[in-house]
């Protein structure tokens, strides 16, 4: 709709999210490793110490690209967290879901380590607001994660987010009554009589799709980026962008292809945000060619 976007490069990643098939990115809380928890390789080795003094305890943008570099660098497609070294039943009582949830995959927490890999958790950019929740379009508010305040700064403050929605939807809501109070006329903009087009869309052609945004956004504009990689993304994705404008022209639409259109403009806005962007800072991470 052309509202102004802020801070679309910083995607926060989850450093710590079950590595199994059918778990469904369910993220193991920060807190294991706040108790002790402690991240090893295939060989039980441990790795965090080479790559900041606080080990396993330090921030979560560091350790997610140290799971991602060890990832690589061993070949892996995941790393480990392990707390089975803990009293068993003291573990049940202080992590009831994890515990659940890991043992319905066959994985006893108790036991063994759990297999983890980073996610893409949340972006702290978004549509640019006032604090009444206002956008640069007139009368389109944003509130909670779709909206960019500037309170995260360069990296989510976690709970800060619940915080951030509840304050600016009350300030969005005050204000909107205000405004209908005023009981001014609310002219609507004229719009195009609606073209319905009737191209079937291939289901395989739309896997196929999203599985390139998905792996060329992970590998080339995710927890670590260079200028290289950004522009390898680029041609990429922009070849991808013109084919699914040409075709979204003439499709049948279902919410498959309007996914799609949608999902590869996200990826394109994080992408440019990050090429603007030449310095590394909180989630935004460019290493040197």
């Amino acid at each position: 709709a052309g509202a102004r976007l802020l801070n679309m490069e910083f995607v926060q990643f989850h450093p710590t999210t079950l590595y199994l098939e059918g778990a469904k990115n369910f993220l193991i809380t920060e807190s294991l490793r706040g108790e002790g928890a402690v991240l090893k390789d295939r060989h039980g080795r441990t790795f965090m110490e080479h790559y900041h003094e606080m080990a396993s305890l330090a921030p979560r943008d560091i350790v997610a690209r140290a799971i991602h570099h060890e990832m690589l660098k061993e070949q892996q497609n995941c790393m480990y967290l392990d707390i089975s070294f803990k009293d068993p039943e003291w573990l049940k009582e202080r992590f009831p879901t994890i515990y659940q949830n890991c043992l319905q995959f066959g994985i006893d927490i108790t036991k063994e380590p759990i297999p983890i890999v980073p996610a893409a958790h949340y972006s702290c950019g978004g549509v640019l607001v006032d604090l009444m929740a206002r956008s640069s379009i007139d009368r389109l508010r944003a509130v909670g994660e779709v909206s960019c305040t500037g309170i995260h700064g360069a990296n989510r403050l976690a709970s800060t987010s619940l915080l951030e929605a509840v304050i600016w939807g009350a300030c969005a809501g005050e204000d909107i009554a205000k405004r209908v109070a005023e009981k001014k006329n609310w002219a609507f903009p004229v719009i195009d009589h609606w073209k319905e087009e009737r191209e079937p869309v291939e289901p395989a052609m739309l896997k196929q799709d999203w599985m390139t945004i998905r792996q060329t956004m992970w590998n080339y504009v995710g927890l670590v980026r260079s200028p290289k990689r950004l522009h390898r993304a680029k041609l990429i994705l922009r070849e991808l962008q013109n084919e699914t404008e040409t075709f979204y022209r003439r499709a049948a639409l279902t919410d498959a292809i309007i996914g799609l259109r949608n999902g590869l403009q996200a990826a394109m806005i994080v992408l440019y945000s990050a090429i603007l962007n030449p310095k590394s800072s909180g989630c935004h991470y460019i290493e040197n060619d």
